[in-house]
């Protein structure tokens, strides 16, 4: 599929320029980063060495006092207090945080994560129950709450204190809890609002922290588990998001806790762990607990430090991780085949697919996956516990989530983000959702937007290119959305000698500008299909990312190529 090339907009040469004096940066990554709203020293400062004393107040969050004084009666009065967090990275990450401070110093507490299949997302009434039969008076949820308008009542009428600690979009009605900590909801005056449910817990433990005088360095303990919520939610990396994802990953390369150490050497990960690291191999680990069996495996693994118990857990999620990988494969292929057969999805703008045998700790993945070789709206839908759930994803720009929205009278049970959203139906209306998702999909979306968009920072010429250059692209990481790795285009390129196969996918070549300029190793990883037009001398276009191979005690810069184009 061709992508869009769009070059990002360029800030005026004098200020890019002055900015570059002023910092000693080369001009072109000062305008890079004048384009990403970094445009005065003291940003500078904050960018490329962000710490905790750039935190904001805890207290600036709606509700934060009211939550802190209920959580101290409770400690007081040594009262029950339960932990209540979603099944995904996010929400386990968070239960290990907040459940692991707390702990600390009080003993009437315990964590609670539903079941995917029996209870699905969200606080659920068996949660309840159990929270009304243990005898505990306060819960805390983390990650999920924000729309549970029922079972809030449901919990209030039983007796129970609930705090709601979330980041997702809330509904037309809140909760009846007694604090609720969410930076999207409306009257919030929180500066920033694209915390992760992970983060959301942390404020609330540092504003614990600041009330009850606790060594700031207690906070420190728990940033690689907010580093590893960021990356795993695909929350935007600026601001204190940033922040806490920088000092997150530092903690993790150098004194992370047992459990993710054990699962980095289980991913084998021997490099220094970024955000990237984080979302292909510790975090689907992770998520295989609750997508496989039950989340409480996961969280049990981030709060443990018996060599013996994590060893045990770590195989468990290894295990569950394996099983994953063969349900994902087998679905996805079956999704891309039913969309590849049915000509009616050469006609629409989004792509819907249910069947009932699909595997639904998977369909999220699956729903990217298509994406990937579709680019419209998706959503992938299953049965599970006599209704229809599924996964959405969404391509770039288009909000899924009000396009769901759309549908809601259709829907029992729906959340999210711009671009991704689960939802719930009853079977029989699976039809009518999808022909009205696809009508409201027509109705929104820009036809540029169905093609996949590349964002290019800069054009520049491979002689450019050295350590120098290298070192100070790799100190603004770490990367992600709102901070993507930057993207460059150079054009007038050829190969060098003949290019390879590798794995019969990737692409492999030796990349020079003109006839004497610098060489470049390249690699496109499954661009294959490019083989004969790069071997055939003609001159090209390409779009890749600067980055470093390490191999066999050797480092090199290498172009990781993104597209291609050919004169």
């Amino acid at each position: 599929m061709t992508a869009r090339w769009i070059f990002k907009g360029s800030p005026e040469p004098g200020a890019a320029q002055e900015l570059a004096l002023e910092a000693g940066l080369h001009p072109i990554i000062a305008a890079m980063l004048m384009e990403r709203g970094i445009n005065s020293p003291g940003k500078l400062r904050q960018y490329f060495r962000p710490t905790l004393d750039d935190l904001h107040d805890p207290f600036l969050m709606r509700d934060m006092e009211k939550a802190i004084v209920r959580i101290l009666k409770a400690l007081q009065n040594k009262e029950k207090i339960l932990i209540y967090g979603d099944y995904d990275v996010d929400g386990t990450t968070a239960v290990a945080l907040v459940f692991g401070h707390i702990r600390n110093y009080h003993s009437e507490i315990d964590f609670y994560i539903p079941d995917r299949y029996k209870e699905g997302y969200g606080i659920s009434r068996q949660g309840i129950d159990f929270a009304a039969q243990g005898g505990f008076s306060l819960l805390i949820s983390l990650d999920c709450g924000i729309k549970a308008v029922d079972m809030t009542d449901y919990a209030v009428d039983k007796g129970i204190d609930v705090i709601i600690c979330d980041h997702h979009l809330p509904g037309d009605k809140l909760p009846r809890a007694v604090a609720i900590l969410n930076p999207k909801q409306p009257g919030c005056p929180y500066p920033f609002k694209e915390l992760s449910g992970c983060g959301v817990g942390f404020k609330l433990i540092q504003a614990l922290c600041d009330r009850q005088h606790c060594d700031p360095d207690i906070l420190s303990d728990f940033l690689d588990l907010v580093a590893v919520s960021i990356a795993a939610d695909i929350v935007p990396i600026t601001g204190e998001n940033r922040i806490l994802a920088f000092n997150g990953l530092k903690k993790l390369n150098t004194n992370p806790r047992p459990g993710f150490e054990a699962l980095m050497k289980s991913a084998g990960m021997r490099d220094e762990v970024n955000i990237s690291g984080i979302v292909f191999g510790i975090g689907p680990r992770i998520n295989a607990s609750g997508r496989m069996d039950h989340a409480k495996t996961a969280v049990e693994l981030l709060l443990a430090d018996d060599y013996k118990e994590i060893s045990l857990l770590t195989e468990n999620l290894d295990n569950k991780n394996a099983q994953r990988k063969n349900f994902d494969s087998t679905i996805t292929h079956e999704a891309l085949k039913m969309i590849e057969n049915d000509t009616s999805f050469k006609l629409t703008k989004s792509t819907v697919l249910f069947k009932d045998d699909w595997h639904k700790g998977v369909i999220g993945i699956v729903a990217s996956r298509c994406l990937d070789k579709h680019y419209r709206p998706t959503i992938i839908l299953t049965k599970a516990n006599g209704k229809a759930t599924g996964s959405a994803r969404s391509v770039d720009g288009f909000d899924i989530y009000q396009a769901i929205s759309a549908c809601s009278d259709l829907l029992e049970q729906y959340g999210g983000h711009m671009y991704a959203a689960g939802l719930t139906m009853d079977l029989d209306k699976v039809n009518a959702f999808k022909e009205r998702f696809e009508k409201i999909v027509a109705e929104r979306i820009l036809d540029e937007q169905l093609i996949p968009l590349i964002e290019i920072d800069a054009l520049i010429d491979l002689e450019l290119i050295d350590y120098q250059f290298y070192n100070t692209l790799k100190s603004m990481a770490p990367f992600g959305p709102g901070n993507m790795q930057p993207v460059f285009v150079t054009n007038e390129l050829h190969a060098c000698g003949r290019p390879r196969i590798l794995k019969e996918e990737h692409l492999k070549v030796t990349v020079q500008q003109g006839k004497t300029g610098v060489k470049l190793d390249a690699i496109g990883f499954g661009m294959a299909q490019y083989y004969d037009l790069v071997a055939s001398g003609m001159p090209f276009s390409m779009a890749y990312h600067i980055e470093e191979n390490n191999f066999m005690g050797n480092s090199s810069l290498q172009l990781r190529v993104k597209d291609l184009r050919f004169d």
